[in-house]
């Protein structure tokens, strides 16, 4: 038998955990992410990627004042020396850096394609040109050669590159940044220039400046897109705490315009400005794609007239559409208001940390002042050798006889340098500097220059040592800095900050107005903050119509397909609860349901007042009502698809949240079919799609009242290819309606059904053909139904056209179908107005 080889030396194996090895090593590699790629260092505010670039850029000269060269140059350089990672990937960030719409203050200038707010790509490498912008040429690098920085070897030790750049700017604030690390993330918005120096200034002056002083000076973020902050509770969160959500809308305005197809002039909405990072035509695409779903009424078309002098958008209504109303389902329903989450994550001395504004003005101030002080040192000593140098020249010119005699009688340079020292009292590099001298520097204007040279440096040391021992003249001298590249770079501030409004309300700003002041509108009626009495319409495919209980608002009749299924007396300071077949309940105000006004109005989609993240979901709205006095004592039941029930308190649905709450946890497939208002005297029926019934008795040994986290318990148990139809809670006295997919119904007593225990298979009610199933049950206290067909027809009929038989009669037709149709749900209309 073969020995085996000793491969690893005795003594040279170290047993290590696996979880301790794996913990090492992921904490290396987040660490090398965070510091070496994602986040930002807070003193330049630049990622390692794009101080490569600036720095290559400036090695090879590219300069505001020389012509732009090939990015293709750029990035190889870049490559090479100092970032051995994909060329996209660095062609990607310098593109970010001529990107006027990405970048308040963009760092490089840029010639050619590189992409636009349409989310157009940028032209290839090999096609565009670049070189640096002023403002980064002048503001970020004009200090790299006067030792202000400390530089490191770069990959494989052949060049020397920055650890960060003498920024003359806090370029984090300026320009912004976003990053994505492992377990946290940056998102700084950008601000304008003068704001940020203002900031800095007033800090300077009074370290104790209060923060309401403060962001008096810096009010907020100035996105290069413009558009409109709306409220400060967000920048205020922000800046005080480092994170924080900031509400942005575009900029639109109502307007009369030509008809697209006649003379007749009509009203529209046109956008000049879209919140920050929006993709314009994907915005056009999805106002399109809602309004063809029908969840966006009111426009007739929409138009993009954007040209190379701005924005313009068109979004034309429909004749007697309140503009007010589409305004607000914009701002709601599309990127037109958008929450910016503002994360103030930057690195600090190599370490990743979230930082207040006054923090990271803080720690730019005390970069800056390092900066200088590196700078001022090394121009003092930059100056002390020179007029060092010069008194030497000086010196020999004033003995220029003596010179020449020793320059004769010296053997060679080496002796003529030690006599110089010996006699002259010269230093080594005054004397070599004296031997190096043309013979031009004897002339009398020379000798004068010289002279001139050595009181312009004395004055200069004289200034750097006193910048350098007095900090005050040193802070003077950084504020007239900054002042000097505000008056170069500053500009006006570009997006505006509206504190007269809530982010849920509307205020559009009129046409004839000036940008800089908004003008002033009257709110919607349908955010009046005084309760007023409503009558709520629901109607079967989704709409709602908001009317005065009068009723003397005339509204368009509905069309044929649809009805009337619930109304609600109410007034406009009550929320609804609206639950969904994802088994999620949302609450909505009363108040932002528009009013129902105009001869043509047949209400609002029911889903558009909505969170997005509802409408982003494509769920279905299954019931709403509103919460009852005693909605502690009270209990719903909730039915899914796969036959599971749940019985939970209503004391679940108060004070929702915008984002709703789980109300049931469903499987995959699975979706919440019917909820039920219980009570002591109800008893819940279950029916399947293959006509059989269980009728059980509500009682918390049967059906317990069960946490928001729960799944249920299963009802009715199914077989292969069922499902459950319909789940009603009702009282044992009354009767119920079961109608088929072909269009047969039957309608029996509650007490025809046997009572069954909970889960077991109930009993079979309706038989059928093999072709048929039970399409829903509904109790039969309803004077009208209507039965919804898969060809989206809606056919009513009286409920006592139907006679109550036992559970042993045949079902009979009710309806004649058309060819392929059938019978996919039963609804109740309504025939007066509820509160529940």
């Amino acid at each position: 038998m073969a020995k085996q080889l000793n491969l690893i030396p005795s003594g040279q194996v170290i047993t290590t955990a696996l979880h301790t090895e794996m913990q090492r090593s992921y904490l290396e590699y987040a660490m090398s992410v965070i510091v070496g790629r994602a986040l930002p260092d807070v003193r330049d505010g630049l990622k390692p990627v794009h101080r490569r670039i600036l720095y290559a850029m400036h090695e090879l000269g590219l300069t505001p004042d020389r012509p732009y060269r090939k990015c293709a140059r750029v990035v190889g350089d870049v490559l090479g020396k100092y970032h051995p990672h994909g060329d996209q990937a660095v062609y990607d960030a310098l593109v970010r850096l001529v990107q006027d719409f990405s970048s308040r203050y963009p760092l490089l200038g840029g010639h050619g394609n590189f992409g636009s707010v349409d989310n157009d790509p940028p032209a290839a490498m090999r096609y565009t040109e670049t070189r640096l912008a002023p403002v980064s040429h002048e503001g970020m690098l004009a200090e790299i050669g006067e030792e202000t920085v400390e530089f490191i070897p770069n990959f494989d030790n052949s060049q020397q590159e920055p650890t960060v750049l003498p920024a003359q700017l806090p370029f984090l604030l300026l320009n912004g940044c976003t990053g994505i690390a492992v377990g946290m993330a940056t998102n700084v918005p950008p601000h304008n220039l003068g704001e940020i120096v203002d900031g800095l200034v007033a800090l300077i002056d009074n370290p104790e400046l209060s923060d309401d002083k403060l962001f008096e000076l810096i009010p907020g973020p100035d996105f290069p897109t413009g558009g409109e902050i709306v409220g400060d509770g967000g920048i205020r969160d922000a800046y005080r705490t480092g994170r924080g959500s900031i509400t942005l809308r575009g900029i639109a305005q109502i307007e009369e315009i030509a008809g697209s197809r006649g003379s007749k002039r009509r009203t529209a909405i046109v956008v000049t400005e879209l919140p920050y990072q929006v993709n314009k035509a994907g915005w056009i695409e999805k106002v399109a794609d809602l309004v063809n779903q029908g969840r966006l009424v009111g426009i007739s078309d929409i138009r993009d007239e954007s040209d190379r002098e701005g924005m313009r958008v068109v979004v034309e209504l429909k004749r007697d559409t309140n503009p007010d109303e589409v305004l607000h389902h914009l701002y709601q329903q599309t990127a037109l208001q958008v929450n910016f989450g503002a994360i103030l994550l930057a690195l600090v001395d190599g370490q990743p940390r979230q930082l207040s504004l006054r923090e990271l003005l803080q720690e730019f101030l005390n970069f800056r002042e390092a900066t200088l002080n590196r700078r001022y040192r090394y121009e003092l000593g930059k100056a002390e050798n020179r007029l060092h140098l010069l008194e030497g020249l000086l010196t020999a010119l004033k003995n220029v006889d003596r010179l020449i005699e020793i320059l004769r009688q010296s053997a060679d340079g080496s002796s003529a340098k030690i006599t110089l020292q010996n006699e002259l009292q010269l230093s080594e590099t005054q004397a070599d500097a004296i031997l190096a001298m043309p013979m031009r520097r004897l002339t009398g204007m020379e000798q004068q220059n010289l002279q001139r040279e050595a009181a312009e440096l004395a004055t200069q040391i004289d200034l750097l040592r006193r910048l350098l021992s007095d900090r005050k003249e040193l802070l003077k001298s950084l504020k007239k800095d900054l002042r000097n590249l505000k008056r170069k770079f500053g500009d006006e501030r570009r997006t505006r900050i509206n504190l007269d409004v809530t982010p849920s309300r509307v205020q559009p700003k009129s046409s004839k107005s000036d940008d800089s002041q908004p003008a002033p509108t009257s709110t919607p009626s349908y955010f009046e903050s005084a309760p007023e009495d409503v009558v709520l319409e629901f109607t079967h495919r989704g709409y709602v119509r908001r009317l005065s209980p009068n009723r003397k608002s005339k509204t368009e009749p509905l069309s044929e397909n649809d009805a009337i299924i619930q109304t609600i007396a109410t007034a406009t300071d009550k929320e609804l609860i609206i639950i969904t077949n994802g088994g999620k309940a949302y609450p909505l105000k009363v108040a932002e349901i528009p009013p129902s006004t105009g001869r043509n109005s047949r209400g609002t989609p029911l889903v558009t007042l909505l969170s997005s993240t509802v409408q982003e979901s494509q769920e279905t709205i299954l019931t709403r009502f509103l919460l009852p006095d005693n909605a502690e004592t009270q209990t719903m039941i909730l039915a899914t698809k796969q036959g599971r029930i749940k019985r939970i308190s209503l004391a679940e649905l108060t004070s929702l949240s915008k984002r709703g709450i789980t109300l049931i946890k469903l499987k995959d497939e699975d979706e919440l079919i019917s909820t039920q208002f219980v009570s002591s005297n109800m008893q819940l029926i279950l029916a399947s799609s293959s006509g059989r019934m269980l009728r059980m008795t509500i009682h918390d040994d049967e059906l317990p009242i069960m946490g928001r986290n729960a799944i249920g318990v299963q009802g009715l148990r199914l077989g292969k290819q069922q499902h459950l139809v319909g789940c009603i809670a009702i009282n044992p006295q009354q009767s119920i309606l079961l109608v088929t997919e072909e269009g047969q119904a039957k309608n029996i007593p509650v007490l025809q059904i046997p009572i069954s225990q909970r889960g077991s298979l109930g009993a079979q009610i309706l038989r059928f053909n093999k072709t048929d199933y039970l399409a829903g049950i509904i109790p039969s206290n309803f004077r009208e139904i209507a039965l919804i067909s898969n060809q989206q027809r809606l056919i009513r009929m009286e409920t006592v056209s139907i006679p109550v038989t036992n559970k042993d009669a045949k079902g009979q037709p009710i309806t004649e179908l058309n060819r392929d149709e059938r019978i996919t749900s039963i609804i109740g209309l309504a025939s007066s107005t509820s509160t529940t």
